[in-house]
């Protein structure tokens, strides 16, 4: 997005300010990209991967998405967990995709809508699509859908304060979604991003990856938008210019430019994570522990005798 024409912009408080000082790049400003980093980095990829692709199982695909990766990279015993699970609807997943699709809405929406009134819009097109999630939203009792529906509107009245109104020159697009596939289509490369505004002019880059979070800094939301830009790398052959992560309830934003380097950290990244991923699902190798925070929801901390150890060494110490 261009920091050009600034003079028409509406009164703006100011973190709507700080967002527009930090997403905003004069034409100069933008990093100019080599025109064969898209084929260079392709072939990198096909290369490094074409061992653990031959190692998949006749007619298996593997699909590398943010949450693999971050899993197989903590606990690969957590990530094993998970992976039997079969997914199921929860008010925290449901509250993270409805106060999603009002912010969508909102990007569109003509006039100065409420958050509430987006919220009532988003329920009520997810009920009446085919998704999963309209027979868990169809079913909610009256106070769980009204809880839902609180939560989604604090989510979403946090996006309009702290975000400018996002003009159509800034091409502003929701839930974006991005694919690679490599090797065959035996291994695949997917991802959906929050928010992206802007675009490549050439091999410039202009783009700008947004990641919305509620809650502190962890390292995985800057790995999730690294992995994003990685597939718009080679999907695009032109990388984002910026990379950023918004904290709602903090109204603050954390970024970071896009270079040769971060691609390069990223391309490592899912090589290891998609390695890892194949040796536990398909090789059993035994998975390698490492207890954190998350073993306090891990769906075997019963059984785990590592986590149930840092449980109790993390509660001895709050303790004292």
């Amino acid at each position: 997005m261009d920091e050009e024409g600034s003079e028409s912009r509406p009164a703006h408080n100011p973190a709507q300010e700080e967002v527009l000082a930090a997403l905003g790049a004069r034409p100069h400003e933008r990093r100019e990209f080599d025109p064969r980093l898209r084929a260079d980095l392709r072939d990198e990829m096909q290369q490094r991967l074409a061992p653990v692709a031959d190692r998949l199982p006749a007619g298996e695909v593997l699909w590398v998405s943010k949450h693999l990766l971050s899993s197989v990279h903590g606990c690969e015993g957590l990530f094993l967990a998970q992976e039997a699970e079969e997914f199921a609807w929860s008010p925290q997943t449901a509250r993270g995709t409805v106060s999603h699709k009002a912010i969508e809405l909102s990007i569109s929406w003509r006039g100065d809508p409420s958050a509430g009134e987006l919220v009532d819009e988003a329920i009520a097109r997810l009920i009446a699509g085919n998704d999963r999630i309209a027979d868990y939203l169809g079913g909610l009792r009256e106070g769980e859908r009204a809880e839902l529906h609180g939560e989604s509107v604090e989510r979403t009245a946090m996006f309009l304060e702290c975000f400018p109104r996002l003009e159509p020159r800034w091409r502003p697009v929701a839930e974006s979604r991005l694919r690679a596939a490599l090797n065959d289509d035996r291994i695949v490369l997917s991802g959906k991003v929050d928010l992206t505004v802007g675009r490549s002019d050439g091999m410039r880059a202009g783009k700008v990856l947004i990641d919305l979070k509620t809650g502190g800094f962890s390292p995985t939301h800057t790995d999730d938008l690294r992995f994003y830009a990685l597939i718009e790398a080679l999907r695009l052959g032109v990388p984002p210019r910026l990379l950023a992560t918004y904290y709602l309830d903090g109204g603050r934003l954390h970024g970071e430019l896009v270079s040769e380097a971060l691609l390069g950290s990223a391309l490592e990244r899912v090589v290891h994570g998609a390695d890892a991923a194949v040796a536990l699902k398909h090789e059993a190798r035994e998975p390698q522990l490492r207890p954190g925070a998350p073993c306090r929801w891990c769906p075997v901390r019963t059984s785990c005798e590592v986590g149930q150890r840092f449980l109790q060494e993390r509660d001895d110490q709050d303790g004292r």
